[in-house]
């Protein structure tokens, strides 16, 4: 390693790197570029998602595109109770659903705290190509998805508000890691033309207060796309995602030279070294690719793992993990 990278691993932000001989040895990244196109995404429901993108990947489309059918998936199974229908809803029983999308030209849209609309990942890429904007949350939300002909509907699922009612005998809202944690599906794509885009889409925590907004939503936070550099999309309590800029800090890694996979470690790093008091009894894992293909993945807790498509490339794989 030259003295140059050394120091970058020792001091870049304000001191709090680490060193990796204190990280867990299990790797992700492969050892050489994948060709592309490649799309990764979190969670094991990544996998079907991952069909559905490379369908247009193969057929040499946009990734932006790629990634927005990929997630809907996700978002349009009911029996997957943190995103889309069938979420399971805050404490007073209200289905909440949030989402982004980033394209190739760092174009961005996104809307927040958003109910009774199926596929808010649809409505995210309308506020990014139909208006000026690049967040638009709660009622204005609904009204715009409306104009734009999407439907209103029950999203809160027999299944769903059987466990709510469940949950309100009790209403403890202690997280348990790796549970409460599949609550986003975050995806990032390499299309044949080597352009880069990203989404992520959830409904959120569950029995959380009503109105809370994770990271999902937030450009920065839970998805981040520098077509020039690469991606990166986070999954889990989305409080810490959002008090470090997880998935830009992760890219602007990737600026200075870190792989992927480095670039993940770190901002796990990072939350575990600013809040000593807390990583412990949370999980938040990352998800990032570069313009060459590259791709890594690392949490704080063993137990996450995400799915890889590529011409050469279909399986899930269990991300390395912190090992402080």
């Amino acid at each position: 390693m030259s003295n140059r990278r050394k120091f970058l691993k020792s001091s870049l932000y304000g001191g709090l790197a680490v060193s990796t001989a204190s990280l867990s040895s299990v790797a992700c990244a492969p050892k050489a570029p994948l060709r592309k196109p490649v799309v990764i995404s979190t969670w094991n429901h990544g996998q079907e998602a991952n069909q559905a993108a490379w369908k247009v990947l193969a057929d040499k489309g946009r990734a932006v595109d790629a990634v927005e059918q990929g997630v809907m998936v996700t978002e349009n199974d009911p029996e997957n109770a943190t995103v889309g229908i069938g979420g399971f809803p805050d404490r007073d029983g209200n289905v909440t659903l949030d989402a982004c999308i980033m394209d190739e030209f760092e174009n961005a849209g996104s809307v927040a705290f958003l109910q009774n609309i199926k596929n808010p990942i649809s409505v995210a890429r309308k506020v990014m190509d139909d208006t000026p904007h690049v967040m638009l949350v709660g009622e204005g939300a609904k009204r715009f998805a409306l104009e734009k002909g999407f439907k209103e509907e029950n999203l809160l699922t027999p299944k769903s508000e059987a466990a709510w009612k469940k949950w309100l005998e009790n209403q403890d809202y202690q997280p348990e890691i790796n549970i409460e944690n599949h609550d986003t599906i975050g995806m990032v794509a390499l299309d044949e033309h080597g352009n880069l885009s990203g989404a992520c889409t959830t409904s959120g925590a569950a029995w959380k207060m009503h109105g809370r907004v994770g990271d999902s939503p937030i450009i920065g936070a839970g998805l981040y796309v520098d077509n020039e550099i690469g991606a990166a999309t986070a999954t889990g309590l989305g409080e810490f995602v959002i008090k470090i800029c997880g998935s830009h800090m992760i890219v602007e890694l990737m600026r200075q030279g870190y792989s992927p996979q480095e670039a993940c470690e770190q901002a796990v790093n990072r939350i575990v070294k600013k809040y000593p008091n807390d990583y412990k009894n949370l999980q938040v894992g990352f998800l990032a690719l570069n313009k060459q293909g590259e791709y890594g993945a690392y949490s704080i807790h063993k137990g996450f793992n995400f799915a890889v498509k590529a011409s050469d490339q279909d399986e899930l794989i269990d991300a390395g993990h912190y090992n402080g």
